[in-house]
């Protein structure tokens, strides 16, 4: 079935991680401008809530960049979502090339809350790395890390999507550190035994023409 076929109705349900929140609802918006007659559901969870419902079978379609490793999944990777280290933009260490990890020992950590891939991501980087943080604050969502950065209670770890491209926004800066930024990449995962239905398989289609044409990374 030609894949450019505007599909008139039906249902598309998509779940996907909170960190993909800041482009996932322009991607749909230009698939609904195509297929004017179909309803959307868009579900935002963290990780652990987009797992449940992908092992609960609940959507067509789940965007996440950690898929769960005892699925048997249909898996495609679609948008880098590489994890970045910020700091303060007044702090020394935003205008330094390559700071070494070990110096980051005394400094306090602000991260996602377990249980987010931002979170999963870090943590694995860190025990390669034989680095222990110190964990100040532990939050649920890339706003409330930013904001903290910027109030000067700490670094942080979140996606550069997170960042909306801009690199000096509300007051923090991407800091050049060993080992980051984190090599991650979002999936469109769904079990491999689902046979999606014709407006999943345009969607997932339509994604990925568009990050390509866009070049987002």
């Amino acid at each position: 079935m030609p894949h450019h076929h505007p599909q008139s109705r039906g249902k598309l349900r998509v779940a996907v991680v909170s960190t993909a929140k800041y482009f996932m609802p322009r991607l749909l918006g230009s698939f609904c401008t195509r297929h004017p007659g179909i309803d959307v559901s868009l579900e935002i969870l963290n990780r652990d809530g987009v797992v449940h419902r992908l092992r609960e079978n609940m959507d067509d379609l789940y965007i996440m960049s950690m898929p769960p490793a005892d699925m048997d999944l249909g898996d495609e990777v679609f948008m880098p979502n590489p994890i970045v280290l910020i700091a303060r933009t007044v702090d020394p260490l935003a205008k330094r090339h390559l700071v070494p990890l070990k110096e980051l020992a005394l400094r306090r950590f602000i991260l996602r809350e377990k249980g987010s891939a931002t979170r999963m991501a870090a943590d694995q980087f860190f025990r390669k790395m034989k680095f222990r943080p110190d964990v100040r604050l532990e939050l649920g969502g890339n706003e409330a890390v930013k904001e903290s950065v910027a109030g000067g209670l700490g670094i942080g770890l979140v996606s550069r999507h997170a960042l909306h491209g801009l690199q000096k926004e509300h007051g923090v800066s991407v800091v050049d550190v060993e080992g980051f930024p984190l090599p991650s990449a979002w999936r469109i995962v769904h079990p491999a035994s689902k046979k999606l239905s014709p407006l999943a398989l345009a969607f997932k289609q339509h994604l990925l023409e568009e990050v390509s044409r866009r070049r987002w990374n």
